[in-house]
């Protein structure tokens, strides 16, 4: 990937991963776009970078893809680089005491979005030199932590998902996993990562990964369950999951 002068979206980029990413995107003289549900935590992004341009957007709500798709088009047409970053973790215990209407949101904020922004993008993107589509997923795809069920049965969606389209898409637009493994964010329960890897760190492996042109971006954990066969996989769900 060519890390200087792109125009960049960036879902979920006003916190953790994305924020980290955009940061880094933004020294390399990149034009970063972040979008958020929250105005606050963007107003908190730019205090910090007021380079960055925002804009509000519940990305789980089709009607809200379409008009953020179409806004920033109309705004930045030079857009080349889409990062399919945001995400929901719920915690969900076979009840599903959940009301639907949270689970539906993971479901489409995770998965249902990235699709669909893929498919509202790509005739943009077609246009553009040097295009671009990150995926972020997780090392829960390959392996789940049976206590978010859904988070991580849409996290090996997302997975296959940009397997395939890197196949149809292969010489047009460049298509990239990103799997992190636990990092210190405030997915799922704000405080329950603090064992996770810092989120800095990952954000440099990133930039590191891209850099070197890989297509899967993997450490540690998301290494360990990407790499795992079959019989791995069982023995590391057993380990994931055990008590």
């Amino acid at each position: 990937m060519n890390l200087q002068n792109n125009t960049v979206l960036i879902t979920g980029g006003a916190t953790g991963i994305g924020f980290e990413l955009a940061s880094r995107l933004l020294e390399k003289n990149n034009k970063v776009i972040i979008v958020g549900r929250r105005n606050e935590k963007l107003q908190e992004a730019t205090s910090i970078h007021s380079e960055l341009i925002t804009y509000v957007s519940d990305v789980s709500d089709e009607k809200n893809r379409i008009a953020l798709v179409e806004q920033v088009i109309q705004d930045h047409p030079e857009l080349n680089v889409l990062i399919n970053n945001a995400g929901i973790m719920h915690y969900l215990n076979y009840d599903y005491s959940k009301p639907w209407d949270d689970v539906e949101k993971e479901i489409k904020t995770n998965l249902s979005a990235p699709i669909h922004f893929t498919q509202l993008f790509i005739p943009y993107l077609l246009k553009q030199n040097n295009p671009l589509m990150i995926n972020i997923t997780s090392g829960l795809a390959h392996v789940p932590l049976a206590a978010t069920p859904v988070y991580s049965a849409t996290k090996a969606a997302l997975q296959s998902f940009t397997q395939s389209m890197r196949h149809q898409l292969r010489g047009k637009i460049q298509v990239i996993e990103v799997s992190p493994p636990l990092t210190n964010t405030d997915l799922g329960i704000p405080g329950s990562n603090t064992a996770g890897i810092s989120v800095d760190f990952f954000a440099d492996k990133i930039i590191e990964g891209l850099t070197e042109g890989k297509e899967e971006i993997t450490y540690g954990f998301s290494t360990l369950t990407a790499k795992a066969n079959q019989e791995e996989r069982e023995e590391i769900f057993n380990q994931l999951n055990e008590g």
